[in-house]
């Protein structure tokens, strides 16, 4: 269907008139904003001779701190004044000599000093560490010669098949004897029964020494049983 305008509502044939006037209104525009013109107002300063600047303002008197005069060291102190005298000047002794002497009535008294006895060591005192430890005699390898050759292995214990390390403990005493023997940590009651028979049966060692004096001194021996 073809839609159908009237010649008044048809605004096409008007469209050059309209750009006309477009422009024309865009340079009424742009002439009026070149013709616009402002004023510049001017400020007296009345009542100033000289122009004041921001150096002026800004200029800071400069102070000093006056450093304080330290006072004067102190007069020394007069000497004392040492008169000399000449030999063959005779010297006044004014000191009563009579008084400091005592009189035979004077009682004399005596104070008496208790002097404490050194207290006594003790001797069932055990140490464990000391300046000098006891030495078996022959030293360390002698020792382990004597074990070697002294251990007898009871035959219990060899059918039963034990075997172990036990671990003895005694103390060397101030002679040298070896006493209170004693299993610290057995594995079978033959076992620990032979290692306390061959300790005890040790020859005297040389005593462990504590600042020059013998001592009585713990010591443990490991004894291995081992089956071949």
């Amino acid at each position: 269907m073809e839609t159908k305008k009237t010649p008044r509502a048809d605004l096409e044939n008007k469209k050059g008139l309209f750009t006309e006037i477009g422009l024309a209104v865009a340079l009424i525009v742009c002439f009026s904003v070149f013709e616009w013109s402002t004023t510049a107002a001017e400020i007296n300063f009345t009542g100033v001779s000289e122009p004041v600047t921001f150096e002026d303002q800004m200029m800071v008197p400069i102070t000093r701190m006056e450093t304080p005069t330290p006072p004067p060291p102190p007069a020394p102190k007069p000497a004392d004044i040492i008169t000399i005298i000449d030999d063959d000047e005779e010297l006044v002794d004014d000191y009563d000599w009579a008084s400091s002497e005592a009189n035979e009535d004077d009682a004399i008294t005596y104070t008496t000093i208790e002097v404490k006895p050194e207290e006594e060591e003790d001797d069932s005192e055990v140490l464990f560490i000391t300046d000098q430890m006891p030495v078996f005699p022959g030293g360390e390898v002698a020792l382990r010669k004597y074990l070697a050759e002294s251990i007898r292995y009871p035959v219990m214990a060899i059918e039963s098949n034990v075997q172990g390390r036990v671990f003895v403990s005694f103390v060397v005493d101030k002679t040298g004897a070896v006493t209170q023997v004693k299993v610290a940590r057995g594995i079978d009651g033959l076992l620990d029964k032979e290692a306390l028979r061959v300790v005890q049966s040790m020859p005297k060692w040389t005593p462990g020494m504590q600042r020059g004096k013998a001592v009585n001194v713990a010591y443990t021996v490991p004894i291995s049983f081992v089956l071949k």
